[in-house]
């Protein structure tokens, strides 16, 4: 008696994995037609790191080490939904974008981390941007210095007001330029975004 009552157990587990493995293999493969671009969307950015506003030329003589022209470094992780609307996984392969801070673009982010997304399922991918007031300067004499003079404002002016001001976000910090790669049994889709916080 118990072991016919075994071996209806090990028939319905068996009975139930082969049902599974019948579903699984249901599943739709990729194909150029039914393959749907995954939807990047920014969900928060947070001040990972926070050293204040300080700047030293290179006519500073350092405590230690050499001198230089050195700028406070500022890092902000930015978390984003990456949702995956298809019904098999994708992988995401390479993520960037440009950092800007109100119309001055300071930094550009380039992601490599390999990040499976679920079939019909959502994942967060933190992107960390790490630069300093040095660069930052230097970014916004070349790309903007038509701008700053139009509005009037010396660059450090507005490296002090973003370094401070970051803190609680007083001035709108955007995603420009954005690009994801994602791919799905050897097909590639290119996903374009762009955001702004808050």
């Amino acid at each position: 008696m118990c072991k016919k009552s075994n071996l209806v157990k090990l028939f319905c587990a068996m009975a139930v994995v082969v049902f599974l493995m019948g579903c699984a293999g249901m599943a739709p493969k990729p194909t150029a037609q039914n393959f749907q671009a995954p939807i990047v969307t920014l969900n928060h950015v947070e001040v990972q790191k926070y050293w204040g506003w300080w700047f030293f030329s290179d006519k500073v003589e350092p405590t230690k080490g050499t001198a230089g022209n050195y700028g406070a470094p500022l890092a902000l992780a930015f978390i984003f939904e990456i949702e995956n609307p298809n019904p098999y996984p994708v992988l995401m392969h390479e993520f960037r974008f440009t950092v800007g801070f109100e119309e001055f673009d300071l930094d550009t982010v380039i992601a490599t981390d390999l990040i499976w997304i679920p079939a019909g399922q959502k994942n967060q991918f933190r992107a960390m941007s790490i630069f300093d007031a040095r660069s930052a300067q230097l970014s916004m004499l070349v790309t903007s210095g038509f701008k700053l003079q139009a509005k009037g404002l010396s660059f450090w002016d507005a490296l002090e007001k973003y370094w401070i001001g970051i803190q609680d976000f007083s001035f709108p910090v955007h995603v420009n330029q954005g690009s994801a790669v994602f791919k799905a049994d050897g097909l590639v889709k290119s996903v374009s975004f762009s955001a702004t916080f808050p």
